[in-house]
């Protein structure tokens, strides 16, 4: 039975019962866990008073092979990130940022760069800070990290208009096809910049930040079959 250490992000959790809970926890080196933590929610335990959804901390974990839980005997809390408790829009965001990793992270796959922008994102939640740069910085990541980065090669289209088409992954001319989203090369130029290493804060234009999000939410979207709710809360329809 390997016992694992590792930092981690609750993403979900669950009342087992009055002192226990069941957790989804995202693991920097191990992917995503499910566990079971007998006696977490005492106040004296090895738990840190329990699980609260967007926290990071330290995980200890007896993970069997084919056992659906992992058995989780400690959790000490290091970030907790209270923004995410205050304000509307970082709730909807941290929210997003933990349904995606459910739908598309599969245990025990492990994906550090992809927790590694997750921590990015939810530290860049913030009153004073856009919630648009957390979230475009977030899908920006994952979606390379998992293989899905969009193709933004604008020399195959010259000086047509351009279109974003989910068949192809990428840019093509703008046709007018019912398939294919018209964008602005702004837009485009936006996430070239990130492909070349620049983060959300660089870009100065806002508005720009905005719309770029939501072309990788829509790309998201058909990646993934459906609309999720927090997806919809986020972006509308």
């Amino acid at each position: 039975m390997p016992t694992i250490r590792d930092e981690a992000i609750c993403v979900r959790h669950w009342d087992f019962s009055e002192t226990s809970q069941t957790v989804s926890l995202f693991l920097r080196d191990h992917g995503v866990v499910r566990g079971l933590a007998k006696g977490a929610r005492r106040e004296r335990g090895s738990f840190s008073g329990g699980f609260d959804l967007f926290t990071r901390g330290e995980i200890v974990a007896i993970v069997k092979p084919g056992r659906e839980l992992a058995t989780l005997t400690e959790w000490t809390l290091l970030e907790t990130f209270p923004i995410i408790r205050r304000s509307a829009p970082c709730n909807r965001a941290a929210w997003y940022f933990a349904d995606l990793i459910g739908r598309f992270l599969h245990q025990p796959e492990p994906h550090p760069a992809s927790w590694d922008a997750l921590v990015t994102a939810l530290r860049g939640l913030g009153e004073d800070r856009p919630v648009e740069n957390a979230i475009l910085g977030f899908q920006w990541a994952i979606l390379c990290d998992l293989g899905y980065r969009p193709r933004l090669d604008l020399d195959s289209v010259d000086g047509d208009p351009v279109a974003f088409s989910p068949a192809s992954g990428g840019i093509v001319s703008d046709t007018g096809a019912a398939d294919r989203w018209r964008v602005r090369r702004t837009t485009v130029d936006a996430l070239k910049a990130l492909e070349s290493g620049a983060s959300p804060e660089d870009l100065a234009d806002p508005d720009v930040v905005g719309r770029a999000a939501r072309l990788l939410g829509a790309w998201i979207r058909e990646l993934l079959g459906h609309e999720s709710v927090p997806m919809k809360l986020l972006f509308g329809s």
